[in-house]
């Protein structure tokens, strides 16, 4: 569940500046955002136990947008499930580029230390053995 603050922030920004909304009426509001996710939670998770498995994922979310008739939010979740994903493959790829780039050291040093740790790796392994 979002944090009240932001749910708030969320109110206040979709309101037409000429309209007030009463706290009785953001509490509401509130509520009704926490009956939301606990619905879409609920069919998300019902969708991914009859898969057998045991993390909700976004299809799983989108499934059950798509059970529960919301349709119409499919659009823009696709597309921000898709910045998400992309923006996923950035990261992971700058950090296994990074660390060997920021390592200071050549490809022939990385290839040395390499060969160098796999062959203490034999020696222990061999010395476990005896």
């Amino acid at each position: 569940m979002q944090p009240e603050a932001t749910v708030q922030k969320l109110i206040n920004e979709m309101m037409p500046d000429d309209i007030a909304c009463a706290k009785d009426t953001r509490d509401l509001l509130i509520e009704c955002c926490v009956e939301f996710i606990h619905l879409l939670a609920s069919e998300a998770n019902e969708i991914c136990e009859k898969e057998t498995k045991k993390t909700i994922a976004a299809e799983h979310v989108i499934a059950a947008l798509k059970t529960l008739g919301f349709d119409g939010y499919l659009p823009e979740v696709e597309v921000v499930l898709q910045d998400h994903k992309t923006q996923q493959k950035v990261k992971d790829k700058d950090k296994k580029s990074g660390r060997l780039e920021n390592s200071g050291k050549s490809v022939e040093e990385l290839l040395e230390e390499q060969t160098r740790l796999f062959a203490e790796a034999k020696e222990r392994h061999q010395t476990q053995q005896h």
